[in-house]
């Protein structure tokens, strides 16, 4: 039974993020209501997996917190938006340690990659001020780190 659930809401999640990603490259914005499902649905993904609740889910949100603030400073220095920090947030609720940090080099490094190919792009059109939308990259490497948490059944090891 708690392999389906998590089946399901796995599935839910990529969807969500794939969502989030189209909306970004639209758009520029993620709408806070699919931050907040996907932050939502991360406590169901606990209880099916068995959890306990001290310390493992204490544990996920006291490392989602610090996550959380320490891209607020990136969003308070112009260098992130908000709904990407949000997503960041609620992402961080779903991996475990080692797993969401190699997620987050890799979405530094697709982040970083994506920047230039807007910047060069721009450059061929010759002008005006470039806005990234890092939800691409941040979704990219989520959607990279559930396949490794769920088809190699263990975190990579960074």
């Amino acid at each position: 039974m708690g392999g389906t659930i998590i089946a399901f809401l796995t599935g839910v999640l990529a969807l969500l993020l794939l969502w989030a990603g189209i909306e970004d490259v639209r758009t520029r914005e993620i709408a806070n209501w699919k931050n907040l499902t996907i932050a939502l649905l991360a406590p169901l993904s606990w209880w099916a997996s068995g959890m306990t609740p001290w310390p493992d889910m204490a544990l996920q949100l006291g490392i989602a917190a610090i996550v959380f603030a320490l891209f607020c400073g990136a969003f308070a220095l112009g260098w992130m938006g908000g709904g990407d920090v949000k997503m960041i947030g609620a992402l961080a609720l779903w991996f475990p340690l080692q797993l969401l940090v190699w997620m987050l080099v890799v979405m530094s490094i697709a982040g970083g990659v994506l920047t230039v190919l807007m910047v060069l792009d721009r450059g061929a059109r010759k002008g005006g001020e470039i806005e990234i939308p890092y939800g691409v990259a941040i979704a990219f490497a989520a959607l990279l780190a559930l396949r490794e948490l769920h088809l190699n059944h263990s975190p990579i090891m960074v």
